[in-house]
């Protein structure tokens, strides 16, 4: 696990600082001033590479729809084989939070 090189105090505390967000827009508040628009847009470029390399489509596909470079794609796609499986436990969630069905109340409100 190369996040183990990375281990310490200063990462713990950036991870325990994202991890008491509430929103997505305290994210948006946060982010904005810890990163660069550029960086922010890296990472949510990877995010988006690694879902639809999940679903299939080609580099040059996803090259075309996120502006990724082909380093950029084969990155995230050594990840998704060889990595800590992080980008598949976050899309999953994601997705699921996506498909949440209706709960009793906010069916009763209708």
């Amino acid at each position: 696990m190369q996040i183990d090189k990375l281990r310490g105090r200063e990462l713990d505390q950036l991870f325990e600082a994202i991890l008491s967000l509430k929103d997505v827009e305290e994210c948006y508040r946060f982010f904005d001033d810890l990163c660069t628009i550029n960086e922010i847009q890296s990472l949510s470029q990877r995010l988006e590479v690694a879902r639809l390399l999940q679903t299939g489509i080609t580099y040059q596909n996803i090259e075309k729809q996120t502006g990724a470079s082909t380093a950029t794609i084969s990155r995230v796609r050594r990840c998704l084989t060889y990595g800590n499986d992080g980008y598949p436990m976050v899309l999953n969630r994601i997705n699921k939070d996506e498909k949440k069905p209706e709960t009793e109340e906010e069916t009763v409100h209708e």
